[in-house]
Formats: structure tokens, C-alpha cells, sequence
């Protein structure tokens, strides 16, 4: 039988085959071959619930472990925890460099005052320019994006993912953590990997996470996983330009004109630095 990973706990399992589950183990090949499933996976499995065979991936993250994405919701906060645009930024490289199409999903904008809200609402309007974007409030707008998509939902501890499936779905009653405001994080309540059947798709409820490395990718793969920077790049003075120290760089120009977004270019600096 063929089917899709929609859940891990440990060394467990659950497959789905034609909307029936079958908690499985894997073969111990696969430890030894260093290949552990995940949650998303196209597997074979056998008449006893082995494992057997897993389908070549089209992607895969490491943080959260999943394969197989279409899409990635960035649930994104803006207050409690506080609005973090380099890690939003280091995680739309990342979704880019693996093809998958991120979407961001600000929340908790009823916490802002009037100040904080115009200052927010700047940057909502210049990612807007390059992706989709939403607030959870806009509920409707959500559940549409996930008809026939395998959607990972991602972003810093305590921005309100498992909220909002339980908005998607009150049935699932998901439970949500209260944030540390010492730390300025929540606690992470989710503990496995776990695929949920909901809006005619199948959406990943993940582990929240504050920091992420991008030791894996190239200085060259994070500017071009910049989508803003391949608009303009062609007018820089030299082909390869890393839009740092080159002269004549159309990315700094535009920079200066405020049709790059200030903390996107600082944030891009620090990435290629590391």
C-alpha cells in the first residue's frame, strides 16, 4: 500500500491510505542508511505496517521536519512576542530556496495602539508587494488558500499557530500556550509532527521555534532567494554583485530611495556575514 506520513511521535508512524490511518514502524535499513521518515512523506508500507520505501521528496525542512510542502503559512506576531523581521526573513529564504510559496499571517494587531499599528502597517504593506499576506483575523481569506495544499504552519513560539487552527477548526481544541514574558516566547505546546485534515487540505501543526540557521545555503542562494533584489538587480554595475561593498549597485540605490525596505537589506547583510 502507498500513502502519505501524517504524523510521528518517536519511532511511530501513522500513515494515511485512501482515508483509513495505520500506526506503522520503519524499516531498520533506514537508520542505518541515516534517512529517518517524516511527516509528509509518500511511503510504501507492507501487509504487517513496515515502512518499506520512501517516495523521492520534492522538499524538505529540517526545522520543522516535514517534506513534501506546497505552501508555508509564517505565523508572524507583532506584539508578545515582539515582531522579529529577521527571522521572518530568514524564513522566507529558506521556504524560497526550497520552493515553497510562503504566506504571512500577522498577529495579535488588536495589542498595538494607534502608533504601533501605523508603524506595523508599513511593513504589512511592503510584504504585501511580494507575497501573500494576511492577518488572523481575516479567517474566510485563510481557509481558501488551503484547498489540495500539504501547508506547514511556521514561526516564533508563542505567535498564535495553534490559535489559529483551532479559529480554522474549533472542534480540534488545540492546546495554546501562555507566553513567557520574561523570555518573550511562549511555550512550545506542540510535541510531534502531525498533518490535520482541514479546509479540504492537509495543514502541519509544528513545534515554534526563535532562531534559525541558514549555515546551509550559499552567500550567492541567500540574494537571490530575496525576491525584491531579482526585480532590480539586472541595472548593478557588475553581474555578480553581492550588493554590499560594489559601486553602482542598483539593490543600495533603491535601498536609499525607500523602495527597498530598510531592515530587509540590513537583514540580508547580516545573513551573507554569517
Amino acid at each position: 500500500m502507498t500513502g502519505r506520513i501524517i504524523k510521528t511521535i518517536s519511532n511511530e508512524y501513522t500513515v494515511l491510505v485512501d482515508d483509513k490511518e495505520y500506526k506503522c514502524k520503519a524499516r531498520g535499513v533506514f537508520k542505518n542508511q541515516n534517512i529517518t521518515p517524516l511527516a509528509g512523506d509518500i511511503v510504501d508500507i507492507t501487509d504487517d505496517l513496515v515502512i518499506n520505501n520512501i517516495h523521492k521528496r520534492k522538499n524538505e525542512l529540517i526545522r520543522p521536519s516535514i517534506s513534501n510542502v506546497d505552501q508555508a503559512f509564517i505565523i508572524t506576531s507583532v506584539k508578545a512576542p515582539k515582531f522579529l523581521t529577521d527571522l521572518l526573513d530568514k524564513l522566507l529564504v529558506v521556504l524560497e530556496f526550497n520552493n515553497i510559496k510562503p504566506i504571512i499571517c500577522f498577529t495579535k494587531l488588536d495589542l498595538l495602539n494607534k502608533e504601533e499599528l501605523d508603524v506595523i502597517n508599513k511593513y504589512i504593506n511592503y510584504y504585501k508587494q511580494l507575497y501573500d499576506v494576511y492577518n488572523n483575523q481575516e479567517i474566510d481569506e485563510v481557509k481558501n488558500c488551503f484547498k489540495d495544499k500539504v501547508t506547514v504552519l511556521t514561526g516564533q513560539s508563542g505567535a498564535g499557530k495553534s490559535t489559529l487552527l483551532n479559529k480554522l477548526d474549533d472542534k480540534l481544541n488545540i492546546k495554546t500556550g501562555a507566553i513567557s514574558l520574561k523570555l518573550d516566547r511562549g511555550k512550545n505546546t506542540t510535541t510531534c509532527v502531525s498533518l490535520l485534515s482541514l479546509c479540504d487540505g492537509l495543514i502541519a501543526d509544528t513545534p515554534g521555534f526563535t532562531a534559525l540557521s541558514l549555515n546551509t545555503l550559499s552567500k550567492t542562494a541567500i540574494r537571490d532567494n530575496f525576491k525584491e533584489f531579482n526585480l532590480y538587480k539586472e541595472n548593478c554595475e557588475y553581474r555578480d554583485c553581492m550588493h554590499d561593498k560594489e559601486t553602482n549597485c542598483e539593490i543600495k540605490r533603491r535601498v536609499e530611495t525607500g523602495e527597498i525596505l530598510t531592515t530587509r537589506y540590513y537583514n540580508y547583510l547580516n545573513f551573507i556575514k554569517n
